[in-house]
C-alpha cells in the first residue's frame, strides 16, 4: 500500500501524525536532503514544507518518482 509522507521541521509537520501520514522530521537543510534520498520505498506522496523543498532544491524534486506537494509558508 502507497504511503503519504510530510518532510520538514516539527513545527509545522506534527499535526499530520494523527491523520497517519508517515512524519519525515528535518530541521536542517542538510537533514531534509538525507530524508529525501532516503524516503522509503512504501512511499508516493510527500507533503514539503517550503523550506524542505528550498533545501532539497528544484533539480531533484523535478525528477522525483513520487507525487509531492510543497506545503504554503
Amino acid at each position: 500500500m502507497t504511503q503519504v509522507a510530510v518532510l520538514g521541521d516539527p513545527v509545522h509537520t506534527s499535526g499530520y501524525g494523527l491523520a497517519g501520514v508517515r512524519l519525515l522530521t528535518a530541521t536542517t537543510a542538510e537533514e531534509a536532503r538525507r530524508s529525501w534520498r532516503e524516503l522509503p520505498a512504501d512511499v508516493g506522496v510527500v507533503l514539503l514544507t517550503s523550506a524542505a523543498a528550498e533545501a532539497i532544491g528544484p533539480e531533484s524534486l523535478e525528477s522525483a518518482a513520487v507525487l509531492m506537494v510543497v506545503l504554503p509558508p
